[in-house]
């Protein structure tokens, strides 16, 4: 099984609106989305440097607004609000765009419980259908745990991934 922490954190300099963010065994889920959508990215940009190939890759989702998500608890146990669900994949959103409105670019995933545990998989990316399920997951992790880490998500200062001017793994 997997090890999942729940964290919230400040959208960009609004410290009073907080967005839901995700480590998976330590490492961001936009770091997990990045190296899964590289190689089809690369079919569509044009060349770029490798320094602006990856703040585009790790720049390219963002949390979802705790405003927006309502009742999270619901919303992680893959019984979101009827505007959060894919109709064609029953898929939840769980990260959404950079720009702000978690619709534009929101990754999508299928969450799926028992009595023991929550997984995440069926990653996709809906504005992109050809790239098919992403090379992600799936994510299995002890349903008390996580319950545990949703309800008492990790409160952070800034976005564990930017700092001013840069973003970092």
């Amino acid at each position: 099984m997997q090890r999942i922490e729940i964290l919230n954190y400040p959208i960009g300099e609004q410290l009073w609106d907080l967005q839901w963010g995700f480590r998976i065994d330590g490492t961001d889920l936009r770091v997990h989305a990045a190296e899964a959508t590289r190689d089809l990215w690369r079919q569509e940009l044009e060349d770029e440097e490798p320094a602006e190939e990856e703040h585009f890759l790790l720049t390219q989702h963002d949390g979802l607004a705790l405003s927006e998500v309502g009742d999270s608890v619901r919303h992680f146990l893959g019984d979101p609000a009827p505007e959060f669900v894919d109709p064609s994949s029953c898929a939840t959103p769980v990260l959404g765009c950079s720009c702000g409105l978690w619709g534009c670019w929101p990754l999508l995933t299928v969450i799926a419980t028992t009595s023991e545990t929550v997984t995440w998989s069926s990653f996709r990316q809906p504005f992109r259908r050809e790239w098919g399920e992403l090379a992600m997951g799936p994510y299995v992790f002890a349903r008390s745990a996580y319950e545990d880490a949703l309800t008492e998500p990790t409160r952070l200062a800034a976005d564990p991934l930017r700092t001013p001017g840069k973003v970092t793994l």
